[in-house]
């Protein structure tokens, strides 16, 4: 398989066939984002003929008798039948829709009983289909895409650099919503800086209510010396929450929802998991949370924070 550089992917995607049709990220200016700082460009696509040679490697792993033979050596389980495909880099959405198509009508071709077709995606890279091309996509099997949006709160949007608005999260969100694409979205506590985290959460229910994600994944920020976020720490332009505020903004965040969805903290960022259906566990999550926040220790959490190496 072709496989550029670290290979990330959401927690849930896990079961899916990595297909990588793009590496790196198009926008590459996220002060806190040094997940792709190890390639050697900011974005490349991958030739067709390499993402037809995947497709076929994939489908021999799945029927070759030689390579079921090394998976029962390995004690691997026999190769399942590939229901769903992510297409790997930061932002693959942001590809043409005849270079979209054409990736799915190869994927259609080589594993039929494919249902479904999903990817990282940016505001931005929706913005860039027409409502037509968007349901045309849907046909084509792309589902359950996966935005980070990171907040909705337009202060911090501006100084990360995301390159949007809240209000555009809303307008192409509901766009998703017609053209019936259904979509998670990933949300970073911390973001809104010290002293912040409670406002940032309180905007960020306040977009997230007017749009309809299956999931939202919350991760916590780390700053990593590498990202443009440390030189503004140093230079006294953003100060960081504490890891007691960082809960407390989460608590915040799943209080003021109100919408059908599942939120989920999955990931190494997070020291704590939390895992439930909103709005029926809305009480029982802000009430774990409420309890861990009394009884923290911020120098404890602190500790995990500083260690974490990668994510």
């Amino acid at each position: 398989m072709h496989y550029t550089g670290t290979i990330w992917r959401p927690p849930y995607e896990a079961s899916s066939l990595l297909l990588q049709v793009t590496a790196g990220c198009t926008h590459h200016r996220c002060k806190f984002c040094t997940l792709y700082d190890d390639l050697p460009f900011r974005f490349k696509m991958s030739p067709m003929e390499d993402i037809e040679s995947d497709l076929l490697e994939a489908q021999l792993w799945g029927t070759d008798p030689v390579a079921m033979l090394s998976a029962r050596l390995q004690g691997l389980p026999r190769p399942e039948a590939v229901r769903r495909v992510f297409l790997v880099g930061a932002n693959p959405f942001v590809l043409t829709f005849r270079r979209l198509k054409d990736i799915a009508e190869l994927i259609h071709q080589y594993f039929p009983m494919v249902e479904s077709i999903g990817s990282f995606a940016r505001i931005t890279d929706v913005a860039l289909k027409s409502d037509e091309q968007l349901t045309e996509l849907h046909h084509l099997g792309y589902d359950g895409i996966t935005i980070g949006v990171e907040t909705g709160d337009d202060q911090a949007l501006a100084f990360m650099d995301k390159g949007y608005r809240s209000q555009d999260i809303v307008e192409q969100a509901g766009r998703l919503d017609a053209a019936g694409i259904s979509y998670n979205f990933f949300y970073l506590a911390g973001i809104s800086g010290a002293d912040r985290g409670v406002e940032g959460a309180l905007k960020s229910a306040e977009v997230f209510n007017r749009t309809h994600p299956l999931l939202i994944g919350s991760s916590m920020l780390t700053i990593f010396p590498e990202s443009r976020l440390y030189q503004e720490i140093r230079q006294g332009n953003w100060a960081e929450e504490g890891e007691i505020e960082k809960l407390a903004e989460l608590k915040a965040l799943i209080e003021n929802l109100t919408i059908s969805t599942r939120i989920v903290t999955d990931g190494a960022s997070n020291l704590i998991q939390v895992r439930g259906n909103l709005p029926e566990d809305q009480e029982r999550l802000a009430g774990s949370l409420d309890r861990l926040i009394r009884n923290a220790d911020e120098n404890a959490l602190r500790e995990y924070r500083v260690n974490l190496r990668h994510l």
